[in-house]
């Protein structure tokens, strides 16, 4: 029997899940297609680290690990959804949870360096790099694109005369000091640090490498990143604009969540010279963010000193911008609250502003410390401030082609990240001791190495000639020659396109600001562009331009063609919306909108139609395809309100509209026939579904957990309707 394998993941999506996967499992019956589910949720991996130390009955397969060798196989059709990257509070949320729930765990900061490290593996982002053993293919369906013109979402005005501002390095970051080598043929490396009486310090041993393959190295040195931060703090104070940091502590979990510390210092000098050393006795690191700090100080006999020495600074400094003003929540509380490639392009969306503590809207200096795509935001804002907001109903689409296989670049870097301790200089060394790279570094200084393989690199320039010729789009492949690391793909871009057929293709080279540039132009003009991106701008790009044209970055189509031959389908870009769990836990409403779920099994399906000779499964795709444009023209996604429709009023219609499809469809009589009475008994039943699924909203439930929810209360919750319930569990 053929076979797709339906991720288990986090929050919203996973709620979801309760509700959605007995509609795919039903309707996938009929073709003969098994749906499996494997657990990678930040519990499930949790508990798999520990399963040697756990009774049998609590016992959890490592899910992941079977996925990571599953995605290296032709069978491979994995529907992965979003998960939590988490930080190291959500970690210990996470790990609280479980302990209540009776598993005999230690927790992360009482840990011993060997549970410690099991705990490392599992926080940040630890999925993705297992999984995606092919490169990213993301886009807008023409369904969607189509939906947001005639149904345009709200953008805000700009004007000229914003003082909103990117704020970033320029020198002495990561991509000003970075040094990149091709390797001549495979081997092993090694990271040291010699300090300068000769000592030598070794960090990383035996780093197998492949011929062919892009090595870089790079530092961020931490007296110039405090100069800059306690410069950005006096500015922004100065334009009387709201101060915001906007890094990533989820994916680049030891470098960001380091970096995020040195900012709630900068905002809080005078409290962390007075009080500094009392903080990290008591293990309370900035790291965590200031609302962790702030949690942990009715522990600490002068506490209350130090919270007023914090509001003191907090009064007399910048307006900070705000997560949950309501709350008293800043961008300072928890370095996982404001991510990058989200933030961004929600303040260029909303007129260039951010909340602030006053609960208003204000311009902001979005503060991007390393350089590296600063530049990106910073050319959309100037274009918004000349042009003005773009318009949905007219603007072009930016798809992308992203260089992520194998671990590519700098999200393959965090056993290569070192916070360093002693001046000297680190260097990266071969077995015969030649040393490639060399950087002079300082106590404090973030010094990090990735990889990039050859064999992806081949296959990403093979994936942008293909989707530039299916697609007749120009693509632009987003390399900055002035990087040492992108000096070296251009090389190996300007190699490998010859090997393909790009005869009337428009394929250029073009440094990040410059193609941003070019492409908002044309996003003007309405056309299309696609971005040939490495890993990192792949998620930033499918964040800040589906944001722009659709109005949230979930509604994307995103396909990993895996290198040998398998399809991993992923479910958007839209993270894994913690919010959305607040409003299902206190209403009974879940706006969270599975499009991006819909969007990925059909083209599972589609690929299963492929690889196993199945063409029912071809057939149910289509009709997914189209119920999907159904519902979006329909008005059918979930909305925001109590008694308004909600994920699962969604997913009761798009059952029906599939059913009807599938009814209607005249490629497979059988098929047609087993579909006619489902399709007859949703629409009969429809009122009674609805009536059933708005009549539990606007009360408060139980879920028996947050990272892991009860299973039984979860259904109860996400599967209310009786009716709809008996009409889906007959088919199958």
């Amino acid at each position: 029997m053929a076979k797709i394998i339906y991720t288990l993941t986090d929050e919203a999506p996973l709620l979801a899940t309760f509700s959605f996967l007995p509609i795919i499992e039903a309707f996938t019956s009929t073709a003969g297609v098994d749906v499996e589910t494997r657990d990678i949720s930040l519990s499930g991996r949790i508990l798999a680290a520990f399963a040697d130390d756990l009774p049998a009955d609590q016992k959890v397969a490592d899910a992941l690990a079977e996925l990571g060798e599953l995605a290296k196989t032709p069978e491979a059709n994995i529907i992965k959804l979003p998960n939590i990257s988490a930080s190291v509070p959500q970690l210990d949320a996470a790990i609280a949870e479980l302990q209540a729930q009776g598993y005999d765990l230690p927790s992360y900061e009482a840990a011993s360096p060997q549970d410690k490290a099991r705990y490392d593996a599992v926080k940040g982002s630890a999925v993705n790099p297992v999984l995606r053993e092919g490169n990213s293919d993301r886009r807008a369906p023409l369904a969607v694109k189509n939906y947001a013109r005639k149904h345009p979402h709200s953008m805000g005005a700009w004007s000229a005369d914003s003082r909103t501002e990117v704020a970033t390095m320029g020198r002495d970051d990561f991509r000003s000091n970075e040094q990149s080598v091709i390797m001549p043929e495979a081997g092993e490396l090694r990271i040291q640090l010699v300090d300068h009486n000769g000592d030598v310090t070794i960090l990383k041993d035996k780093l197998a490498v492949l011929a062919g393959e892009v090595v870089d190295a790079t530092v961020m040195r931490a007296a110039a990143l405090d100069a800059f931060l306690t410069a950005q703090v006096a500015r922004a104070k100065e334009l009387g604009v709201l101060f915001s940091v906007h890094l990533k502590a989820t994916m680049m979990k030891v470098s960001d969540p380091v970096i995020f510390g040195h900012v709630v210092k900068a905002f809080l000098p005078k409290t962390f010279a007075a009080f500094g050393a009392d903080l990290a006795a008591a293990g309370l690191t900035p790291n965590n963010g200031l609302g962790s700090i702030l949690a942990g100080l009715d522990a600490l006999p002068n506490g209350a000193e130090i919270k007023a020495s914090i509001d003191a600074e907090l009064a007399d400094g910048p307006a900070l911008a705000m997560v949950n003003s309501d709350k008293g929540i800043t961008n300072l509380h928890v370095p996982s609250d404001v991510i990058v490639d989200a933030s961004m392009p929600a303040m260029i969306r909303t007129s260039g502003h951010m909340w602030g503590p006053d609960g208003a809207e204000a311009d902001t200096l979005a503060v991007i410390p390393d350089s590296s795509y600063a530049g990106v935001y910073a050319t959309v804002i100037a274009d918004c401030k000349a042009n003005g907001a773009y318009d949905p109903t007219t603007m072009g689409s930016v798809p992308n082609v992203g260089l992520m296989a194998q671990k590519a670049e700098e999200y393959g870097s965090h056993d290569k990240t070192f916070v360093i301790d002693v001046a000297g200089k680190v260097q990266v060394v071969t077995a015969d001791g030649e040393v490639l790279m060399e950087h002079d570094v300082a106590p404090g200084d973030i010094w990090r190495a990735c990889q990039t393989k050859d064999a992806p690199i081949r296959d990403w320039v093979k994936l942008a000639v293909t989707r530039a010729r299916v697609s007749g789009t120009p693509a632009i492949f987003w390399l900055d020659a002035e990087r040492a690391h992108d000096r070296n793909l251009i090389t190996l871009v300007e190699k490998y396109l010859p090997e393909h057929d790009t005869e009337g293709l428009d394929i250029t080279i073009a440094s990040p600001v410059e193609a941003t540039q070019r492409s908002i132009e044309r996003i003007r003009r309405g056309e299309d562009t696609i971005s040939v991106t490495g890993n990192v701008l792949r998620d930033y790009n499918t964040d800040l331009f589906p944001i722009l044209e659709l109005g949230t970055s979930a509604k994307m189509l995103s396909v990993v063609p895996l290198m040998n031959g398998g399809g991993l389908f992923e479910t958007g870009a839209g993270g894994s919306a913690p919010k959305h769990v607040q409003q299902l836990v206190e209403e009974n409403y879940l706006r969270w909108d599975s499009l991006g779920e819909f969007l990925a099994l059909a083209e599972s399906l589609e690929h299963l139609a492929r690889s196993a000779d199945n063409p029912r499964a071809a057939v149910l795709a289509k009709a997914l395809d189209a119920a999907t444009g159904t519902l979006l023209d329909e008005g059918k996604s979930p909305a925001r309100r109590v008694g308004q429709i909600d994920n699962r009023g969604s997913h009761a219609w798009l059952a029906r509209y599939w059913a009807e499809e599938l009814a209607a469809q005249t490629e497979d009589a059988e098929l047609a026939a087993a579909f006619a009475p489902v399709a007859e008994a949703l629409a009969a039943n429809q009122d009674a579904i609805d009536a059933e699924l708005l009549g539990v909203q606007g009360h408060a439930v139980e879920l028996g957990g947050y990272y892991r929810p009860d299973e039984a209360k979860t259904s109860a919750v996400m599967r209310p309707s009786a009716t709809l319930n008996s009409i889906i569990d007959a088919l199958s």
